[in-house]
């Protein structure tokens, strides 16, 4: 027994494995451009900001909330994360030798063609401790260590990358949503004109006033207003259930906040160094961290190259009688050693590891191609930024000189000075112009949406829902929420 415990000793005693094969992992490098092609604001990238801070209409926050809480997405991921945890304990553990017991009883009656000179049944009883170990001469249970933990941060990265996109997507949707409901109001209140217009029209046509031909033209223009209704009632419909689904619950009324018209976001949106990039950035990381997993296999496979050496050890009490059992007489004892390793393959080895170098290459090919649309996608959404703060302005100068138009065009007709196809064009032409203006800020919230998950905002690795209620919100919001994911006292 004591010669069990001093193989129990000797993982404490030799040195921390032998060698350890392949290359070490090192980080990539990629150099980050000094700015970005589109100006930008300067100042501390407006990704240093919680979710919260930058979104903030009370509704939108509480969507947020619920959807951290209830994706089923998200909750995947952390799933992931927590299997990633458990195999890298795995394989940890076999660094580490292995202890069993057993405990055996058998009552035997031998054939006397085989035992002669045997008579009758007999009994063994045995007790048993069993350990073993296989030392790690090459590292390659270190480098499959290594790899396990590797992939475990890419899960984490994960996590984070489905966590920010979450929170983009919730104000993208929100944002689209609010959008549909201020176009159903430009058509709403269009489609009401129209029908006045309409009747007006009917009126002196049935007096022998106007031609036919105005008639049909404003039932024309009437229909187009109530089409354009039904098909944004169609489109508020779907956004509810998108936004639904990813707030993880079956479709449902969402509730509205603020309009488009009275978000208050930022609209000079620092972005920060190009070389911040990449260290914020969670697909960024995992792309990294998968890359590092993969350099640890190659040790893995040029370790197989080589011999195994295997410590084995066992003792117990054995006894034909169970009264003897606990004896001195009883004890037994083993201890041994192997050595095997390839001898023949015909190259199979060597092969492995140049497979496990050609998918390094590729994934270091991977990260630089996650880099480089990493520094796009900022760069599209400054670009965006830039572009829409002026069409905004463009759009809502449209929408002034249509109002007057078609103010304008209705007095001529009136007047008799113009035909009624004039006034059809300017109020066609207000109409559009409406409908356009609230799209364009829309999409210049949007940008700023994408900018802010494009540079790896939105995620507060400390307190991630720590946003106080500015605003009371309805009770079916907050009741689903779990409690832990409700904010505490006195945080921001």
């Amino acid at each position: 027994m004591r010669r069990l415990l001093a193989l129990a000793l000797i993982p404490l005693v030799l040195p921390a494995g032998g060698c350890l094969l392949g290359p070490n992992y090192e980080s990539p490098r990629l150099e980050a451009p000094a700015s970005y092609p589109q100006p930008a604001t300067a100042g501390a990238a407006i990704a240093n900001l919680p979710w919260w801070e930058v979104y903030q209409d009370p509704v939108l926050q509480e969507l947020v909330r619920i959807a951290l809480a209830e994706n089923q997405d998200l909750g995947i991921a952390i799933w992931r994360i927590e299997e990633a945890r458990a195999r890298y304990g795995v394989t940890r553990a076999d660094q580490f030798p292995s202890f069993t017991y057993g405990a055996d009883a058998s009552r035997t009656n031998p054939s006397n063609q085989f035992q002669p000179g045997e008579v009758g049944p007999r009994n063994d009883f045995a007790l048993g401790l069993g350990v073993s170990w296989e030392v790690d001469l090459w590292g390659k249970l270190r480098r499959l260590t290594e790899s396990a933990q590797a992939e475990l941060l890419a899960e984490e990265e994960n996590r984070r990358a489905i966590t920010i996109s979450l929170v983009a997507e919730v104000a993208r949707q929100y944002l689209l949503l609010r959008d549909f409901d201020a176009q159903l109001e430009i058509s709403r209140r269009t489609l009401a004109s129209r029908k006045d217009s309409t009747r007006l029209i009917s009126e002196r046509f049935n007096g022998g006033i106007v031609p036919e031909l105005d008639l049909r033209q404003a039932e024309i223009e009437e229909a187009d207003a109530a089409a354009a209704v039904t098909r944004f009632e169609r489109l508020i419909a779907q956004a509810e259930n998108a936004l639904s689904f990813l707030l993880g619950r079956n479709p449902q009324a969402i509730p509205r906040g603020r309009e488009v018209a009275e978000e208050q976001w930022p609209l000079e949106v620092p972005a920060g160094l190009p070389s911040e990039l990449l260290e914020r950035r969670p697909d960024v990381l995992a792309a990294a961290a998968q890359l590092h997993a993969q350099t640890a296999r190659i040790g893995v496979a040029e370790a197989l190259r080589w011999p195994t050496l295997g410590l084995t050890a066992a003792g117990g009490l054995e006894s034909p009688d169970l009264s003897d059992l606990l004896t001195s007489e009883a004890a037994f004892w083993n201890i041994g050693a192997n050595l095997f390793g390839p001898l023949f393959e015909f190259g199979k080895n060597k092969r492995r590891v140049e497979v496990e170098r050609a998918r390094t290459e590729q994934l270091v090919l991977s990260y630089e191609k996650v880099a480089h649309n990493a520094f796009r996608e900022v760069a599209d959404a400054l670009a965006a930024i830039r572009t829409l703060k002026d069409e905004v302005a463009i759009r809502n100068g449209q929408v002034e000189s249509a109002t007057v138009a078609a103010k304008l065009s209705r007095a001529r007709y009136d007047g008799g000075v113009t035909s009624y196809l004039e006034v059809l064009d300017t109020e066609r032409s207000l109409f559009q112009a409406e409908l356009q203006a609230t799209e364009t800020l829309r999409q210049q919230y949007t940008a700023i949406v994408d900018l802010y998950l494009a540079l790896g905002g939105g995620w507060n690795p400390e307190d991630p829902q720590a946003l106080p209620r500015a605003e009371p919100v309805p009770e079916w919001m907050t009741e689903p929420v779990p409690a832990e994911a409700q904010p505490a006292a006195g945080t921001n």
